[in-house]
């Protein structure tokens, strides 16, 4: 929710086929990036000819997206060596190879993002964005999951944390992201006993605050929260259960509907394949799933 790090990425076999005027041709994956995932439970991704002709010209003659990502979000996004992987990015890239691209994934700060997106220096902006009223007033988006914030504190809750009244407390969480949002409402009523705010670029320095006891508490969203604790051999420990359930949405500039139907109709596609269900299945996300992709859905 999030350096210029170089992203490595794969061509696709099948899209000089495809660019060249071939019908639909397999793009199975690499698990690189404008691929489709390298697991073998999850069905391979063929491109559509029809939707590789409804793109924007600029990415059909490119043959990629330029997609913005903060790498620091796992399980969503993180970095494996030089390349970006996780489970948002599997469902892109098989979001890409639907529509018979690739993807390059350009890794920069969170909160640089959504203004890279309206300079239009990336076409897409994909690293676990909350859709909200204010997001959506300067952006397209295109919803797929629906995911709640959940809090984490070290085992037996040591500081004595109440979710509900931090006030006191010093809470880490990731710069730009609505759990940001919700502790500066939350200060607002805290009166002379402020909540101590630690505020990082990356998720992995808001988990690393919790493990070396800097923070007593933090917050992301529920797979980020779920996946530090599964890693911090029994260190850490859920604070409750995930709340406030919203969307995620990839992002693009402002009325950008072309795009935008394109991706929704590559999920709808993704969804009734079974690729989408197999990904978020093999990350033990799939309460998270949707049935529909809408473009700039209602939010509250």
């Amino acid at each position: 929710m999030k350096r210029p790090l170089a992203a490595a990425a794969a061509v696709f076999s099948a899209v000089a086929l495809l660019m060249s005027g071939c019908g639909s041709d397999s793009l199975s994956s690499s698990g690189a990036s404008g691929s489709a995932s390298s697991d073998t439970s999850i069905p391979a991704v063929e491109a559509d000819q029809a939707l590789h002709d409804s793109l924007p010209d600029a990415i059909k003659q490119a043959g990629v997206i330029e997609v913005g990502v903060d790498p620091t979000y796992k399980p969503n996004e993180y970095m494996d060596g030089t390349t970006v992987v996780g489970m948002n990015v599997e469902i892109f890239d098989a979001v890409a190879a639907r529509l018979g691209v690739k993807n390059n994934w350009n890794p920069a700060a969170f909160d640089s993002i959504l203004a890279g997106v309206q300079a239009q220096k990336y076409e897409v902006g994909s690293s676990s964005f909350t859709i909200t009223p204010a997001r959506l007033e300067t952006l397209t988006f295109v919803e797929y999951l629906n995911v709640g914030t959940q809090w984490a504190t070290l085992a037996g809750n040591p500081g004595e944390v109440d979710p509900k009244n931090p006030c006191g407390k010093t809470i880490a969480y990731q710069t730009g992201t609505t759990q940001e949002e919700e502790i500066t409402a939350t200060q607002e009523t805290c009166g002379s006993n402020p909540i101590s705010t630690l505020s990082y670029q990356g998720q992995d320095e808001v988990n690393n605050a919790l493990m070396i006891g800097k923070a007593d508490a933090m917050l992301a969203d529920y797979p980020i929260t779920q996946n530090a604790i599964q890693t911090s051999d029994g260190k850490m420990e859920a604070l409750g259960e995930q709340y406030g359930a919203a969307p995620y949405g990839f992002t693009m500039v402002k009325d950008n509907t072309q795009l935008a139907e394109a991706i929704s109709k590559a999920l709808d596609d993704l969804k009734s394949e079974g690729v989408y269900d197999a990904i978020l299945d093999k990350y033990g996300v799939s309460g998270a799933a949707v049935d529909a992709f809408p473009v700039n859905p209602q939010v509250s």
